[in-house]
């Protein structure tokens, strides 16, 4: 069983949640979510409360009012917390917490323990946890399948990006060749570098020039001697 609750309006849409015992603490630690933030009354038995942030946010995104409503609710659900005043509670963002084979159900160590902060909790604020309570709902979750359904959404998100990132780099590509085709063909038609009809024309002979150079071989003409005798006569310009 697993109790979840509605912080103030005026936070935000966030949910608070803790287990109904050390078994479904021991559930909750396993199956966490990254955006979890983990809350326990130092040094005394309580629950475990956790405030469940949105996608991207981290620790340092807890308003003060928000934080009001998380500790208040783990102080009441202290037995011994809840009696006495000027009380430290502690939280750290749920990657951190760290469970090992030799600790007992529901027990739980850290990772860092520079990640994890304190609050000092003066007294039960009654109208705080009396406004929590009354949006108390019991569920039994499957805490396993929740997890794996992120885990996922997590994976194909992760595809995606890379098909995005593929794409890019892709276009990328594809641009960068089309820009330097339209270099190469600017090179091509670089003024300096073409040669007009009239540059051509003044290196070259006209074509009445190359009629003229023509060597007439084929004009004959026939011429006799004394002796009757035709000769061939050819006529060459030069």
């Amino acid at each position: 069983m697993v109790f979840y609750f509605k912080a103030r309006p005026e936070a935000g849409d966030y949910t608070i949640f803790m287990g109904l015992d050390k078994f479904e603490n021991e559930e909750l630690i396993k199956y966490g979510f990254p955006e979890d933030i983990w809350f326990h009354v130092d040094k005394m038995s309580s629950a475990h409360v956790y405030l469940r942030m949105r996608k991207g946010q981290t620790i340092d995104d807890i308003s003060e009012g928000l934080l009001e409503d998380c500790v208040q609710l783990v102080k009441a659900n202290s037995i011994q917390g809840n009696k006495v005043n000027n009380i430290d509670v502690v939280y750290t963002p749920w990657q951190n917490l760290k469970k090992t084979p030799s600790m007992d159900v529901g027990q739980v160590g850290f990772h860092n323990n520079k990640a994890v902060r304190t609050v000092r909790v003066e007294k039960r604020i009654n109208e705080v946890v009396n406004r929590l309570n009354r949006t108390k709902v019991e569920r039994k979750p499957d805490l396993k399948a929740e997890r794996e359904a992120v885990n996922a959404a997590e994976r194909a998100e992760r595809k995606q990006q890379l098909r995005d990132k593929k794409r890019r780099e892709e276009m990328e590509r594809l641009e960068k060749e089309r820009q330097a085709e339209v270099r190469s063909y600017k090179n091509l038609m670089v003024a300096d570098k073409m040669t007009s009809n009239k540059e051509i024309a003044s290196t070259h002979k006209s074509l009445q020039e190359l009629e003229e150079d023509f060597i007439l071989v084929d004009f004959k003409c026939y011429d006799y001697d004394d002796d009757d005798a035709p000769s061939l006569l050819v006529f060459v310009d030069v």
